[in-house]
């Protein structure tokens, strides 16, 4: 059986309506699970959560944000001292080289705030397109729609937005997702690939969208023979 193909039957719009309404019901308001303080914070925490988990990454930002929590005290710590902060994180060492570039191309050409448009946030070192929807959605209020491993298993799953790439995704979810959800839309993707339909045994028996949902082997998983 195969979780990640795309579904044989495309989620129709009443559907899509009726998928998240249900899921804005139990969480009207989602947000990130990173701990961040400001604008700055939140661009650093997605930075270095990419293959790593937010647990992981809060532990790790816990104590870096306390020493620095904008781009000038991040680059007075140095990149050194980054990367022993963050060294329990996969790939630490590139991150933080990359985490410590970030910054100091913030101070160079952005006085030390964070671009709020896509253009300016992907042109800084170490930071990609999921990266900067995350921003954008999260601390500037922009609809965007970051497409991570959970959004992609969703999308493809259940029919929502079917996709061979995550841009694919990305642009069908921009075209399908209607108001007024599309602001919280890949929060609750990926809150529900986290804890339900997750990867290799989603839990369909206790899925709230069960109805909605395209994936043709539904009915195997929550009713086992």
């Amino acid at each position: 059986m195969t979780l990640n193909t795309p579904s044989s039957r495309p989620m129709p719009p009443d559907a899509i309506v009726s998928f998240f309404a249900k899921l804005a019901e139990i969480d009207p308001a989602p947000r990130t699970e990173l701990a961040f303080s400001n604008e700055f914070t939140l661009l650093v925490a997605v930075v270095l959560s990419a293959q790593a988990t937010d647990i992981g990454v809060n532990k790790a930002t816990k104590n870096l944000f306390k020493l620095a929590d904008s781009p000038a005290k991040m680059v007075a710590l140095g990149e050194d001292k980054i990367r022993q902060e963050v060294k329990t994180i996969g790939l630490y060492r590139n991150k933080a080289k990359n985490v410590f570039a970030l910054s100091q191309a913030l101070m160079a050409q952005y006085d030390g705030a964070t671009p709020d448009n896509m253009d300016a946030l992907i042109a800084l070192p170490g930071v990609g397109r999921k990266t900067a929807n995350v921003v954008m959605n999260e601390a500037f209020g922009v609809a965007t729609f970051a497409v991570d491993t959970h959004v992609f298993r969703l999308a493809n799953r259940t029919g929502l937005a079917p996709g061979k790439n995550v841009l694919a995704v990305e642009k069908k979810l921009d075209k399908k997702v209607p108001e007024p959800y599309r602001r919280h839309a890949h929060h609750w993707l990926i809150l529900h690939g986290r804890y339900v339909c997750v990867a290799r045994k989603p839990k369909c028996g206790n899925c709230i969208v069960y109805d909605e949902c395209r994936f043709k082997d539904k009915a195997k998983i929550a009713n086992p023979a």
